[in-house]
């Protein structure tokens, strides 16, 4: 991290993370907001990049093996998780989340001073207040941009994702960063044999910006059910996860489930004409449970959480950089997101991948 009271030229973190124009203490040097001008007629907004990035400590099955009574053969059998990345203690997640925005910049071909909103995603802020959202924005080099944090837990990269595509298709924002990060190492109580090797730590960034595209990210349907709300949570006092696992299961795999084939018909579209489903990764049986009911065959499936467990509001996006470099998403890909999370909320959407077509300046 870099003091901002004093440093103005560019300067590289200990994650490799450059950073430029960083702000200083003088009231006159702050930026000031960035006026929008009007977005032309008759364009959409889309996904024109993506970026991800995980801590460097990688913590295996045999670590709780050799804590708990478990196995890796019991784990990877009821969850499908084998390995996952946690920060290293007091380690801030701020860079991690700004590492994933400036790969997702790149991606996009798209500088920071272009971003005009940062949503930032997450249960796990580094601090109670300021958000995380700003300091991203600030190691970024975003100057000026707006910048906000949204927590609706493991549902939250798709609240902001629709918030997102709000902004740009009202002109109130032309270029907007959305990135799911967090740090559920943080609030993981290792003791507890059911939730200890369910989580892990990582950040995944998306650019949403307009274009003239067919479908771009389209309306989600958003719920919650906070009736349920106790059957997953952690409080100020406890501060760990605590879930009721069984429930969880059965109404993420209903929700989801209902969810997408809400914005199925919403967007006039059938399983059939799904390229990729990604939802949150936070099961494996979850997942495939829910592609079941939807009907969607294995090899439209994303999953990664053998790799990163369950890493709640960044594990979508974390989902679409994996599918990407493993070849099953292509440019104009027809994509199902869908998440459930403690509250309960969820959400799923129907979005087209990187069409390209055209690039608004």
């Amino acid at each position: 991290m870099i003091d901002a009271a004093t440093a103005t030229e560019p300067t590289t973190t200990a994650r490799g993370l450059r950073i430029t124009g960083a702000a200083t203490a003088t009231p006159t040097a702050l930026p000031r907001a960035r006026s929008r001008r009007p977005l032309p007629r008759g364009l959409t907004a889309g996904l024109f990049g993506v970026g991800a990035a995980l801590p460097e400590r990688e913590i295996d099955n045999q670590h709780f093996a050799d804590r708990l009574d478990t196995s890796d053969e019991w784990i990877v059998r009821r969850t499908g998780i084998r390995t996952r990345r946690w920060l290293a203690e007091g380690e801030p997640l701020a860079p991690l989340a700004a590492e994933a925005c400036v790969a997702a910049l790149a991606d996009a071909g798209r500088s920071a001073d272009e971003v005009d909103h940062v949503i930032v995603t997450t249960i796990t802020p580094d601090r109670v207040t300021p958000g995380l959202a700003p300091e991203v924005a600030r190691l970024i080099g975003a100057h000026g941009a707006s910048a906000v944090d949204v927590n609706a837990a493991c549902a939250g990269f798709l609240y902001g994702l629709d918030q997102a595509a709000a902004l740009v298709e009202t002109g109130r924002a032309r270029v907007v960063l959305v990135c799911g990060a967090e740090a559920l190492s943080r609030l993981t109580d290792t003791e507890d044999r059911g939730t200890a090797v369910l989580f892990g730590d990582g950040a995944g960034a998306v650019v949403v910006a307009a274009g003239e595209l067919d479908r771009g990210v389209a309306r989600f349907v958003l719920g919650c059910d906070p009736e349920q709300g106790d059957l997953l949570y952690a409080d100020n006092e406890d501060r760990k996860l605590r879930m009721e696992g069984r429930e969880v299961y059965r109404h993420a795999v209903a929700r989801m489930t209902e969810a997408t084939t809400q914005a199925l018909e919403a967007s006039g579209l059938g399983v059939d004409d799904l390229d990729l489903f990604v939802a949150h990764q936070a099961n494996s049986r979850i997942i495939e449970s829910a592609a079941n009911e939807l009907g969607v065959p294995h090899e439209k499936l994303a999953i990664n959480v053998d790799r990163v467990a369950n890493t709640s509001s960044a594990s979508i996006p974390l989902a679409l950089a994996q599918a990407e470099r493993d070849g099953l998403l292509q440019p104009g890909a027809t994509v199902a997101l869908a998440a459930f999370g403690a509250g309960f909320v969820w959400g799923a959407g129907i979005v087209s991948w990187k069409e390209r077509q055209y690039v608004c300046a």
